[in-house]
């Protein structure tokens, strides 16, 4: 692979407009090879039509984010689990 991507932090003002919670500090596992990561260690690509984010150990596509006028599409089959921390009760 070229280096024409960029980490996962950069995903962040997006999955932000979508989730409650930052997504880039969540951990998930790669569906592929069960790598442990926090999203934000993910190699984004960005010239796409959205975003495409893969895991570091094996390049698999962990997940998509495309965004249109009034809508987003998230695709994340390529994580079998996302964990993050709740903001405390007020």
């Amino acid at each position: 692979m070229t280096e024409d991507h960029v980490d996962g932090n950069a995903a962040g003002g997006a999955l932000r407009e979508v989730f409650a919670v930052d997504l880039t500090a969540a951990t998930g596992r790669c569906a592929n090879c069960a790598r442990s990561l926090a999203l934000a260690e993910a190699r984004l690509y960005t010239r796409a039509p959205g975003l495409v984010a893969r895991c570091p150990g094996c390049e698999e596509v962990v997940f998509r984010l495309v965004r249109g006028p009034g809508r987003a599409w998230l695709d994340m089959r390529g994580v079998t689990c996302v964990q993050f921390e709740l903001p405390a009760d007020s």
